[in-house]
């Protein structure tokens, strides 16, 4: 053993375990590039106006256990008590097999989006049980596969009402004050850009429904009660308004779903099916709406397809993708999903099956209304006559002392006003919670009510009209795995479907699919940070508190910021709540009038379509030749709209995966217009420690924690979307009802999806600042290495200065579409044959494939993708010289089933060829469960909902 491992020092191995290539692969990797070290590299990468502004000033990394221990230190801060909060989020069980074979394991957490649905048929069908889920408890005839929050949820619903309501001549949308605060602050936020004026007030002393385009109710409502809404939807639509209602998706199972009385919209959050309550998120919201409004649902919706076998396939349907293609005029920004906490949702209901659903939701009711007998024995007054699981309760003491006497026995109460207080029941609640509750309201001396007897006696208190008669989730994936045998194998077969991190690389350039280290998500767990509601007391979050300032100062040294919000849960939402402070802050000066957003044509769809939703008009500049920004238009365009510039949006390094020369030129041309600069933080993983964009002229950026810094992506979410910004801009940061600033909310939760903030920290604090530059130094040393090994097979599109790139590299097919007729879909799915996921195809330049290999890569894995995509071009040489037929050959035909080498096998090319072109492949080969999907078949015929088992029998 060396000296060096006898070392008595702290000793950190994770940075090493992190990264993926050895000591000597590094050297091989930067002599192809022709390079001699990882510095000189660099340099040649980085421009020279920007280098030297990287002020990441972080200490050594830790090892695992030390970094360990000092999380699980501030984790004990957070105080555990008995949440009975409500207000949207409630303390759940999250069965063992879910949490172990789904929410534990990376089969499910490391995979990607659904994009390519060859060999996500899995979470496709994970996501496909959720929206039938959502749709069978709503009564709504559609719903997507999930959405970032309810708050979020019903700011969409509301867009969606003004887009389709009949009724165009208001601007006014009417909210229920009964909804729960955090939505109507959210809604304040999403509607004031937009002109949008938010009317909250009693939707029972409305005189005039043509006032508004649309409502929002909550079902029940937010202090428990239960109104039978009826004959208000009836009014709203004789006046062309449309109505959505939140509503909670285990009250469902026992009352009449909103789409029996009318509602055009459903949504709410799924939280309570199994999900953490981790501080306020992540959680999967829903949204469900009628057929007709299919085309103009926000988010993901998986649909049903066949494959070329003729198979029942999945895919994602419609307008999945649709802000690349409308940008600007993009109905949402929405890009993402909560697919982790959507499928952990429908898994919950696959388990428990409409029975044990409904079981659950009476015995939550049960409860609720012997605590409300109880309490009216002992003297207090129980507002509501019907509810389900929530009370609000006029004390015959004030409120003040009830929440003290709670307190003093570890019970959190909802804080109503000076008079009120509200409780809310769960699934973990029992017949000892509610006599816990009876002596907080019990004055000294009196006697608590008989539990037993008033169970006796004690009816429901569930409307009559308004009880459920309609049946639901009778699909047999619904009624079969209630054993925990069956549901182990189903997890199981379902991940066996698809390809993630834990079986191959994921080379998706613009979405950093690195490592997510075991370490890393330990944490996530643990009760300290997952059991705590958010908005419990902040004496109780005092470990949430530290965690969240220290993470906010660390990305505030890897960016060169002054400022962080850690609110955006979602890169969407960052990229929102970094032009909502662009906007106020020129507001604050008497600038109101600047709304023109300078925004690159190569940009990311979702840029525009979030400057439309921040109530700017978007002017497109121009690129060059090489990919880069046309400097001249954009000083043009600049001077042109001085009167009016709000902001400049831009990618670093650029959509094309190039560091841009011109960068600071282009900050100094927007500052000099009165404008600010808006850096998108999606290719970060170039820069960190490298560079600062805080320091090079950026006012504002959104950074991916699901991408740079190591929340993984979980099928296609969760994400989170932090924004940094510099000093002017600190006071325009998100605020929200339970923070010191009240207004500006752009989530529902505080923190956002604050469960998941422990892993970010974890890779920050473990690969300390030394660490964090050489990650990114490996990064764009793996994308070298890969351009430099693919170039004379695939012509490199873009490149820097020095015939380098960044972090990623687009690889152009093109050219091969005119002598071959093979097109990069057919590369994309003969990668498949080969175990690989494809890389991002078509974006940003149609008929390419965008790499981004990512530092967590080793070279073995490297050369393993490159060994393929080297063979493939083999494939095309063949079709190119005749070899292979043009129609009929491995590239078009792929992927390859197992299923099809057993039947006839009727191919000009061997069955070898087909699914064993190397012998690597023999040892370990992925069999896509489908053949290529059919998406136009998909779309002419959508289906959104379980089919029965029968037809994937037929087929």
């Amino acid at each position: 053993m060396s000296q060096a491992h006898l070392s008595l020092g702290t000793s950190n191995e994770f940075i090493a375990r992190h990264i993926g290539p050895r000591e000597a692969d590094i050297s091989a990797m930067l002599a192809l590039t022709g390079h001699d070290s990882l510095e000189a590299l660099i340099a040649s990468v980085i421009p020279e106006s920007i280098k030297g502004t990287s002020v990441l000033d972080l200490p050594a990394g830790q090892g695992e256990a030390e970094a360990l221990a000092a999380i699980k230190a501030i984790a004990a801060k957070n105080q555990l008590f008995k949440s009975h909060i409500g207000q949207g989020y409630y303390p759940c069980h999250t069965p063992p097999p879910i949490l172990r074979n789904l929410l534990e394991n990376p089969a499910w957490y490391t995979a990607y989006t659904p994009y390519q649905p060859e060999i996500s048929q899995g979470r496709l069908e994970a996501l496909l049980n959720f929206q039938t889920l959502v749709s069978d408890l709503t009564g709504m005839e559609i719903a997507n596969a999930s959405l970032l929050d309810e708050g979020t949820a019903a700011a969409e619903a509301m867009t969606f009402c003004k887009r389709l309501a009949k009724n165009k001549r208001s601007n006014a949308f009417f909210a229920s004050r009964y909804c729960h605060p955090q939505t109507l602050d959210v809604l304040r936020t999403r509607a004031e850009p937009l002109g949008i004026e938010v009317v909250i007030g009693d939707e029972h002393e409305i005189d005039d429904a043509s006032a508004y385009f649309g409502a929002l109710l909550q079902y029940p409502a937010t202090d428990g009660d239960i109104f039978d809404y009826r004959e208000l939807v009836e009014r709203f639509h004789a006046a062309g308004a449309l109505v959505a209602v939140a509503a909670d998706l285990l009250a469902l199972t026992l009352l009449t779903p909103p789409g029996e009385f009318g509602a055009d919209v459903v949504l709410g959050s799924a939280q309570r099916f199994g999900v953490p309550l981790g501080f306020g998120g992540p959680h999967a919201a829903y949204f469900a709406t009628r057929d007709t409004f299919k085309r103009d649902m926000p988010g993901r919706l998986v649909g049903i397809s066949i494959d070329r076998h003729g198979k029942p396939a999945l895919r994602l349907a419609m307008q999945t993708r649709e802000q690349h293609i409308r940008r600007e005029k993009a109905t949402s920004n929405i890009c993402t999903a909560q697919v982790l906490l959507a499928n952990i949702a429908s898994m919950y209901a696959v388990y428990h099956g409409p029975q044990g659903l409904a079981g659950i939701a009476r015995r939550v009711h049960r409860l609720t209304a012997i605590l409300a007998q109880g309490l009216t024995q002992l003297g207090h007054q129980v507002e509501q006559y019907h509810f389900f699981d929530t009370l609000s309760i006029v004390s015959s003491t004030t409120a003040k002392e009830v929440h003290a006497a709670a307190q003093a026995t570890r019970i959190n109460l909802r804080v109503l006003d000076d008079v009120r207080v509200g409780i809310s029941l769960d699934e973990t609640c029992d017949a000892a919670s509610v006599e816990a509750l009876w002596s907080v309201f019990a004055s000294q001396g009196q006697t608590l009510p008989d539990f037993k007897a008033l169970a006796a006696s004690t009816g429901d208190c569930l409307p009559s009209k308004l009880l459920r008669e309609s049946a639901f989730l009778q699909h047999e994936v619904f009624n079969r795995y209630h054993s925990e045998t069956e549901l182990m194998r189903y997890l199981r077969k379902l991940a066996d479907k698809d390809l993630a991190l834990d079986r191959t690389m994921i080379p998706l350039g613009s979405c950093t699919m690195k490592l997510n280290a075991a370490s890393e998500m330990i944490p996530v767990t643990w009760p300290e940070f997952g059991a705590l509601h958010p908005f419990a007391p902040v004496e109780q979050s005092q470990g949430y508190l530290e965690l969240t300032n220290e993470l906010e100062a660390m990305l505030c040294k890897a960016t060169g910021y002054d400022a962080v919000s850690l609110q955006p849960n979602a890169g969407s939402q960052g990229e929102y709540a970094g032009l909502l402070a662009i906007r106020a802050y020129h507001a604050s000066r008497g600038e109101g009038q600047r709304d023109i957003c300078l925004i690159p044509q190569s940009a990311h769809g979702t840029n525009p379509a979030t400057a439309q939703m921040a109530g700017m008009r978007v002017v497109v500049t121009a690129c060059d030749a090489r990919g880069n920004v046309d400097i001249a238009d954009l000083k043009a365009k600049a001077e042109e709209h001085q009167n009016r510039l709000a902001a400049l949006m831009i990618t670093y390094p650029s959509t094309h995966g190039v560091f841009e020369e011109g960068i600071r030129e282009i900050c100094e041309i927007i500052h000099a217009n009165g404008g600010q600069v808006y850096i998108d933080g999606a290719n970060m993983n170039a820069m960190v420690g490298l560079c600062a964009p805080g320091q090079f002229g950026g006012d504002v950026s959104h950074l991916n924690l699901h991408k740079t810094f190591c929340i993984p992506h979980g099928g296609g979410g969760p994400g989170v979307g932090p924004i940094g910004v510099k000093s002017h801009l600190a006071p325009f940061l998100p605020g929200h009802c339970h923070m010191e600033r009240k207004l500006g909310a752009v989530s529902a939760a505080p923190f956002g999806s604050a469960s998941i903030l422990p892993i970010t920290w974890m890779y920050i604090r473990m690969m300390g600042g030394e660490g964090l530059k050489r990650a990114s130094q490996l990064a764009i040393l793996s994308a070298n290495y890969i351009a430099r090994r693919l170039e004379e097979h695939y012509p490199v599109l873009y490149t820097g200065e020095n015939g380098l790139v960044a972090h990623e590299c687009i690889l152009d097919l093109r050219p091969l579409k005119e002598t071959s007729g093979i097109s990069v879909e057919d590369v994309a799915k003969r990668l498949i044959d080969y175990g690989f996921h494809a890389p991002t195809m078509s974006f940003p330049v149609a008929g390419t494939l965008m790499v981004e290999p990512t530092e967590s890569e080793s070279k073995e894995e490297l050369d393993r993708f490159c060994d393929a995509m080297i063979r493939i071009r083999e494939e095309i040489r063949a079709v190119e010289a005749g070899e292979l037929d043009q129609d009929d050959n491995p590239l078009k035909n792929a992927p390859h089933t197992a299923a099809e080498l057993v039947g006839e096998w009727t191919h000009r090319y061997s069955r070898e060829l087909a699914v064993y072109p190397t012998a690597s492949l023999i040892d370990g080969k992925y069999w896509p469960p489908v053949g290529r999907v059919d998406n136009v078949y998909g779309d002419r015929n959508l289906a959104c909902a379980c089919l029965p088992m029968s037809a994937y029998q037929d087929a």
